[in-house]
């Protein structure tokens, strides 16, 4: 096991006493059994390795709240699935051109969304949008402080998940399948699923 052995010390009496403890930096796979090159370069890089063990922390949270829903076992799967899809696109990180940049950002990211997707911390007041100028349509946006910063946006009976990612100007979120979520002020310019853009306004 690799460990991180920091020393601290405590002043008794004018008597300085040193206390070694060590923090174990083990990702919460076996290491002995990594094939990918993500899983070597993970075991090899401790902060790498205490993103993994978040990572398994927050998993076992979202599975765990899964388990007090009604359809929890079709939910469980699903969830179960997406994980292992995942897992295949870290282990893609190899295709980029800075490896351990690529699997940190997925790492984090990752832990943003099941975060966002499942509640686990308490977001922030709910911020109600009125799109394409029509009270009827509705984004619901809960804000997390999460690390990067992700939201929830809940429109009909769609919820879909955003991260905030780079940008010059205002906050911009980014979810899956091309969806954006571009806050400027009291406005948000949205590229919804399956190519439906428009715009929204915070509602007064």
């Amino acid at each position: 096991m690799r460990q991180l052995f920091c020393v601290i010390g405590i002043f008794l009496g004018g008597i300085f006493s040193g206390v070694t403890v060590a923090v174990a930096t083990d990702p919460a796979f076996d290491c002995g059994k990594a094939e990918s090159s993500a899983e070597m370069l993970i075991c090899s890089n401790d902060d790498l390795a205490v993103l993994d063990r978040q990572l398994a922390g927050t998993y076992a949270n979202a599975l765990d709240e899964l388990k007090t829903v009604a359809d929890g076992e079709a939910a469980l799967k699903e969830l179960k699935a997406v994980q292992r899809g995942w897992v295949k696109g870290r282990d893609d990180c190899w295709k980029a051109e800075d490896e351990l940049a690529c699997i940190r950002s997925a790492y984090a990211r990752r832990i943003a969304v099941l975060t966002a997707r499942y509640i686990l911390i308490p977001g922030g007041a709910p911020v109600f949008y009125t799109c394409n100028g029509n009270p009827a349509d509705e984004i619901v946006a809960t804000f997390f402080q999460t690390e990067p910063p992700s939201a929830r946006l809940e429109r009909g009976d769609s919820t879909e998940i955003v991260v905030e990612g780079p940008t010059g100007s205002g906050a911009r979120y980014e979810g899956d399948f091309g969806l954006v979520f571009w806050i400027k002020g009291d406005e948000a310019t949205v590229e919804w699923p399956q190519g439906n853009s428009f715009d929204c306004k915070v509602r007064g």
